[in-house]
């Protein structure tokens, strides 16, 4: 079974800095998208950012300018820095690895790591 390890989570106060990091325990095979999510207390699971395979990247508003997503392909890793944090941004987040094999598609889960920040 792969597992997606995450580190990096803590407690920072607002206008710092945090980079979440996440690795799966083996090679996943036909991997086309990397992304974060990340959930709030009382609030629904979203999309934080995402990372394809060929460098693209998409940003949610509230983080755009100021969340950074990357990848190193060799280790099926993802990345997220995290610069000028709000209060806002607190939350759980998830990395996800979505890998397809045609018609379905597969999402591995990291089990979620707590970012804090305050103000």
């Amino acid at each position: 079974q792969v597992q997606l390890v995450e580190s990096g989570g803590g407690l920072v106060q607002a206008g710092g800095s945090l980079r979440l990091s996440c690795a799966a325990s083996r090679s996943i095979r036909s991997s086309n998208r990397k992304a974060w999510y990340r959930q709030a207390p009382g609030k629904e699971r979203e999309l934080v950012a995402y990372i394809t395979n060929g460098g693209s990247t998409n940003y949610a508003d509230s983080v755009k300018g100021r969340f950074t997503i990357s990848k190193d392909n060799a280790k099926d890793a993802v990345y997220l820095q995290m610069n000028s944090l709000k209060a806002d941004d607190t939350a759980v987040y998830y990395c996800n690895i979505r890998s397809t094999f045609y018609p379905y598609d597969y999402d591995y889960w990291g089990q979620g790591t707590q970012v804090t920040v305050s103000s």
